[in-house]
């Protein structure tokens, strides 16, 4: 799974109907750019061909009475809205997929109901223990460790990085079962990424401000 599809399909869901410099914007606020695929030409790329696809429809505005060209505005169907919450679940229960893409169903993660976000968390620490057994059990070097040389860390890397994943998922559980965050059919939340004051690390800094 590319996250590119669900961060784009997202960033759309939040606004309603939004433009590709829009969308752009958003996903470089949220620093998306930095830890996925999510770079202009592939957000660009994304909404055309969803759209194509009967994900999105393109909307076609006017000019702006600057006298500058007219932007399309995208905005999911019923179609892309299924797509949206099919890739956010996969996001959220696969634990086989690169780190980009868990990262964008956290992003995203308060879309979900909260009974059912938990239920995909729990489902994923399931699959992440399994794993990691899997792992001891079959790949793990037992009866001669050094027989296995320098590879064994790679073994070793397996099961630690599944282990800390299920405590870290662990983590978030616990939180939402004790009333963190504001989720789907809970009320109004905001749509903002950065708490009041706090300064965006990805933002433009302006001319001649040099940053430590």
């Amino acid at each position: 799974m590319s996250a590119i599809r669900l961060l784009v399909l997202g960033a759309v869901r939040q606004h309603g109907r939004a433009h590709g410099y829009q969308i752009r914007n958003d996903l470089e606020f949220w620093g998306a750019h930095e830890w996925s695929n999510a770079k202009p030409g592939s957000i660009y790329h994304a909404l055309k061909q969803m759209a194509k696809q009967g994900l999105l429809v393109a909307h076609d505005t006017a000019p702006s009475t600057a006298g500058g060209p007219p932007r399309t505005e995208y905005e999911l169907t019923d179609a892309g809205e299924e797509e949206f919450l099919r890739l956010l679940r996969w996001a959220l229960t696969a634990h086989d997929e690169k780190p980009d893409v868990l990262t964008a169903g956290i992003g995203f993660i308060v879309d979900l109901p909260r009974q059912e976000a938990i239920a995909l968390l729990k489902q994923r620490v399931k699959a992440l223990e399994e794993w990691s057994e899997e792992v001891a059990r079959y790949w793990t070097p037992q009866s001669a460790p050094e027989e296995w040389g320098h590879i064994g860390e790679i073994m070793k890397l397996w099961v630690h990085t599944a282990t800390s994943g299920a405590e870290w998922t662990r983590g978030l559980i616990e939180r939402l079962e004790n009333g963190a965050y504001v989720m789907a059919g809970e009320g109004e939340r905001s749509v903002e990424v950065l708490p009041d004051g706090a300064e965006n690390p990805y933002a433009e800094r302006p001319a001649g401000h040099a940053g430590n």
